[in-house]
């Protein structure tokens, strides 16, 4: 009793310095409470990561039952595939800069809720024009997730343990992609095409009510010293200051947001030629049979997954062993987009269908690597006030790519006949995405860099 009292001040407020000297110099390790926040908001946020995969997926799954029924030319499918593409892409600008100032609580819920809806309103559709609605009303739902939770994650994670954290978190996309296909196939052949897309949009709507019910951010918890000290030691951009539209605009004018921009931009593109095109290639190029590729076209994003959670752990690896934290993830986004290039060569000219397979599914293994640590440059390159502004502007660069992808396969497929040209392509991105990676990202943007309009 007579310690604690000895901490407080004539204010009756804990003096940090007289604090800290009773309790360590440094305090790392979080306490009960916020390892259960932890928990909770990984455990949400890889279940809303893998939903929102699964919700991507249901049009591809169902793209030859909706073609009959609604009688949509081929065509004009390839325009719906694309739609949520573009929207998603283009609703990360301003997505990012609402989480920072108005908390991924909010924004993350809102999100959720909007993209369930989107989706269940996919079953009830009868012509083309409004399913492109509801696909564009998806992306725009779905925009906030992943810049929310690199948020999330610099919210409620020490800097020592952010890598980790945000490779659970990206596992969460090569999960669904693994679960999808099956999942949405029974649904169909149990149900109905229609069915499927009701019963996954309202699993999406429980879901934001139990984000909305448990999560909840910093700002309205009560924390104490020393959770403060371990969710900001080691942390020079700490801020709790609120974000502004002529700062946020700022982040452009810096070398490291474009490097990850570009170095998005090849590990996105890579993706989307795979989660596109996939299925398509091993039955037509590789003369699988479609029931062999249902089970075969699963196996890489089993190593994708595995790949997204490695990506995470070595980020955390290389910061214990010296490296900064922005130094080792740019040497893992770097290797991983020159080892993707050297398999999607190696896919190429592979001869045997096993060969191909394993090719790609180092491929996913490296993509989900550089995913991981890409995203978990996120905290640590920004001031904390614009995690979710910077996650965002990467994700809109990674999308551009996402976007292209499947459109810019197709065209090359249609002309030549053959992927080779398709994936020598993507090959030849990995390597330039790789060098402006290593060469642009250097330093973390600073809290008030020169040029910053400072508040009054």
């Amino acid at each position: 009793m007579r310690t604690a009292l000895g901490n407080i001040g004539k204010s009756g407020e804990i003096d940090p310095r007289r604090q800290s000297s009773v309790e360590g110099n440094v305090m790392n390790r979080p306490s009960e409470r916020i390892v259960s926040i932890q928990r909770w908001s990984i455990a949400l946020l890889v279940a809303g990561g893998a939903l929102n995969y699964i919700d991507r997926a249901t049009l591809s799954v169902a793209n030859i039952l909706i073609q009959d029924e609604l009688g949509i030319p081929v065509a004009k499918m390839g325009l719906l595939l694309s739609a949520f593409l573009w929207a998603y892409a283009i609703a990360q600008l301003p997505v990012g800069g609402l989480i920072d100032r108005f908390g991924p609580r909010r924004l993350l819920g809102l999100g959720l809720f909007s993209w369930s809806v989107a989706q269940a309103a996919g079953g009830l559709v009868t012509s083309f024009g409004v399913f492109v609605v509801a696909r564009c009303a998806l992306g725009v739902g779905e925009a906030p997730l992943f810049p929310g939770g690199a948020r999330v994650v610099r919210d409620w994670f020490g800097i020592r343990q952010r890598g980790f954290a945000t490779g659970l978190c990206q596992s969460a996309s090569s999960l669904g992609n693994f679960i999808a296909v099956p999942l949405l196939t029974f649904l169909i052949l149990r149900l109905s095409w229609r069915w499927m897309f009701l019963i996954v949009g309202a699993a999406g709507v429980v879901l934001a009510v139990v984000w909305w019910s448990i999560h909840r951010d910093p700002s309205e918890v009560r924390l104490t010293p020393d959770e403060l000290r371990y969710l900001t030691e080691g942390d020079e951009n700490a801020s709790s200051r609120p974000p502004s539209f002529a700062e946020w605009k700022q982040l452009f004018a810096h070398r490291t947001t474009w490097g990850m921009i570009a170095g998005f931009f090849g590990t996105v593109y890579t993706l989307w030629l795979y989660t596109g095109w996939l299925p398509y290639y091993l039955e037509h190029e590789r003369h699988m049979s479609v029931a062999r590729v249902g089970t075969v076209a699963a196996i890489p994003y089993f190593f994708g997954c595995i790949g997204a959670v490695a990506g995470g752990w070595l980020c955390d690896l290389l910061t214990r062993r010296g490296w900064t934290p922005i130094a080792g993830r740019k040497l893992l986004v770097s290797c991983a987009l020159c080892g993707i290039s050297g398999c999607t060569v190696g896919t190429v000219f592979a001869q045997a269908n096993a060969t191909a397979l394993a090719f790609i599914s180092v491929s996913l293994f490296l993509i989900y690597i550089a995913s991981s640590a890409a995203w978990a440059t996120v905290p640590i390159a920004a001031p904390s006030q614009y995690t979710a502004s910077l996650g965002s502007i990467q994700n809109f660069g990674g999308y551009l790519g996402g976007a292209l992808a499947p459109t810019v396969t197709g065209l090359i497929l249609q002309r030549t006949g053959s992927f080779s040209q398709a994936l020598m392509l993507s090959a030849g991105l990995s390597l330039l995405s790789a060098a402006a990676y290593l060469l642009l990202v250097r330093q973390p943007i600073q809290s008030n860099p020169p040029g910053y309009c400072k508040r009054a």
